[in-house]
């Protein structure tokens, strides 16, 4: 076994180029003749004066032999590494020195039995196979190759777009971490006979340009995609957005920017995502913006070249819910339902009916529609968040109670504020950081004779009518969908908590923040990939619910993760080495989900090799 390098030239580009090859000699009869065993490729780095150790490492590992010296890193990683994928072909290829191959024909399904020493067994090269083995599944259902065929990604193309969607699954975080993974981690390589260990990080970068290139083609046939697979009726439009900081400046990227941040990081820039989806929970449509983006004034950018039918219902939160924006959804032909924006809260309990929530919780709803009839308003009452408004509201009120107090026992002190314009500043500051509370309070301040110093402040508790303070629990709904009953609207725009779990998928278990980059289009590139990844893990679980198995993806990675394919070697009787590379048995509960989804609990196969 030897390395040599070769010339050869690129038959697209017409490029001359170097590749390196592992070679072996064979004799047939009186001739010798050489093979090549693997192409190396044209950026295999290590030293040539190493070249024989690393060969003869190589045939070491695969005739089952320690090293009586250790090797350095760089040449016991790459021998590991070849060794491993000379064991993953097919045994014709693989001739060495050390003993002829075992029949082509030998297979895992057939019974083998062999003479070894059991002390020689070695295990290596674990690698998971789980979540690889059911993102494959959910890759192949969604069609994803057949779709980036089409937009013209070629086979390694193809191959980085599935390794950098299934990281995002298995390994949540940056493409970096991907790259490692894939490298040093995981068994998908096998799946897809792909060396991943050879594939530069940049090839994950350059996917990544191309998936933001052809996004809207992208999530075009996906989407068309999955209403074929589960029959979806597009009827419902679901709208949010959320926002993920950045790690590092990123001063050149113009959509990094200061904005109010949803995770309390308004210290670093952001960059907002936009989603359109399916009452289904599938993304139709997404968009990054700039960090500072107004949630209204992304809506008609985002549904105008949406294909959504005419007549389809548009569900939103108050952020959004402008009026222009309602004025233009009707416009467009669309219905709504939205949360209304106005401050004030009405509901009459003698006119209420009352409904159930999955929880058992009893909402309590009072449907009206306007004069004209074109609009219909539906007041809800929730005992829950009753109750937790109320204990805001209490520690809102002790807050700023406790400052009032603060400031009218500060009179009586010597060192105590008593001019009358400093008072009545910090009555203001505390009006302001009250949460509201203030406006429910009549002050007085008594100033001496003088007018310049105060003497005393008393105030008066009064309740503004249809504040939160006084009506807790209750909230409104706007919808001019005027022909349904108010347990069809309350329960159709519970669809909303749908979006909201969406998006905690995305952030807390896919991966979406923090961005790393600090480049504006993989920046983007980012944020698409966590969306792709999110749309296989949704057709993974709506497959799984159809069974009654309603595990978060967090839950069923726990499960997925267990699973290994691992290499045994033993020694023979005859002298020969015997490689047996295979996955561990899924347990009961990882069994379940591969029955469920209909997937190989075995994945990879197993490859034997007698050598």
């Amino acid at each position: 076994m030897f390395i040599r390098k070769t010339a050869t030239r690129n038959k697209s580009t017409n490029e001359s180029y170097s590749t390196h090859r592992l070679v072996a000699s064979e004799r047939t009869g009186k001739q010798v003749r050489q093979i090549t065993l693997l192409n190396l490729g044209r950026h295999f780095d290590l030293p040539q004066a190493d070249w024989p150790r690393l060969c003869a490492r190589i045939d070491a590992i695969l005739a089952g032999q320690v090293g009586l010296l250790a090797e350095p890193d760089a040449i016991e990683t790459l021998a590991q590494r070849y060794a491993a994928r000379l064991i993953a072909i097919r045994p014709a290829a693989v001739p060495t020195a050390a003993a002829p191959l075992a029949a082509a024909g030998d297979t895992a399904a057939a019974p083998s039995f062999a003479e070894v020493d059991v002390a020689s067994l070695q295990l290596t090269r674990p690698r998971s196979v789980g979540v690889e083995a059911v993102g494959m599944a959910a890759f192949d259902w969604l069609g994803i190759d057949r779709i980036l065929f089409d937009l013209g990604f070629n086979g390694v193309q193809r191959a980085a777009v599935a390794g950098s969607l299934i990281g995002r699954m298995a390994a949540p975080g940056s493409e970096l971490s991907t790259w490692r993974w894939l490298r040093a981690q995981s068994a998908l390589g096998e799946l897809l006979d792909v060396d991943f260990e050879a594939m530069p990080l940049m090839r994950l970068y350059r996917v990544s340009d191309l998936l933001v290139r052809h996004r809207e083609a992208i999530e075009d046939a996906l989407f068309g995609r999955i209403e074929t697979l589960f029959g979806l009726a597009t009827t419902v439009t679901l709208y949010d957005l959320t926002n993920s900081h950045f790690e590092g400046t990123a001063a050149a990227n113009p959509s990094a920017r200061l904005g109010r941040s949803k995770q309390k990081r308004s210290d670093c820039p952001l960059v907002t995502l936009g989603l359109v989806l399916d009452g289904s929970g599938f993304v139709r449509r997404s968009k990054m913006f700039a960090g500072n983006v107004a949630e209204a004034s992304t809506l008609q950018e985002m549904l105008k070249d949406l294909a959504a039918p005419s007549g389809a219902l548009v569900i939103m939160d108050a952020g959004i819910a402008t009026e222009a924006n309602i004025t233009w959804l009707k416009q467009q032909g669309y219905r709504y339902l939205v949360v209304s924006r106005e401050r004030t809260r009405q509901f009459d309990p003698e006119q209420a009916i009352e409904t159930l929530t999955a929880s058992q919780e009893t909402i309590r709803l009072q449907r009206a529609v306007s004069e004209d009839g074109e609009e219909v308003r539906l007041h809800c009452h929730s005992a829950g968040r009753e109750a937790k408004e109320t204990a805001i509201t209490e520690r809102f009120v002790k807050r700023f109670e406790t400052g009032l107090t603060r400031l009218a026992e500060g009179l009586s002190k010597p060192r105590g504020q008593k001019q009358l314009a400093a008072i009545q500043q910090r009555i203001g500051r505390l009006k302001n950081s009250s949460h509201g509370i203030g406006q429910h309070y009549e002050i007085t301040v008594v100033a001496d004779d003088t007018g310049t110093k105060a003497t005393a402040i008393t105030w008066t508790k009064t309740p503004v009518a249809g504040s939160m303070l006084t009506d807790p629990g209750v909230y409104c709904l706007r919808s001019n969908e005027t022909t349904w009953d108010a347990p069809t609207l309350w329960r159709t725009y519970m669809m909303l908590t749908d979006l909201e779990a969406v998006f905690r998928s995305l952030k807390s278990e896919l991966g979406l923040r923090p961005v790393f980059h600090q480049k504006e289009d993989r920046t983007e590139g980012h944020l698409l990939i966590t969306v792709l990844a999110y749309q296989m893990v949704q057709v993974i679980r709506r497959k799984l619910a159809a069974q009654g198995d309603h595990l978060s993806w967090n839950g069923l990675r726990e499960i997925l993760g267990v699973q290994q394919r691992v290499t045994a070697t033993f020694r023979q009787r005859d002298g020969r080495t015997l490689h047996v590379r295979k996955a561990t048995v899924a347990e009961p509960a990882l069994r379940r989900i591969y029955d469920a989804l209909g997937v190989n609990p075995a994945p990879g196969g197993v490859q034997k090799h007698t050598l």
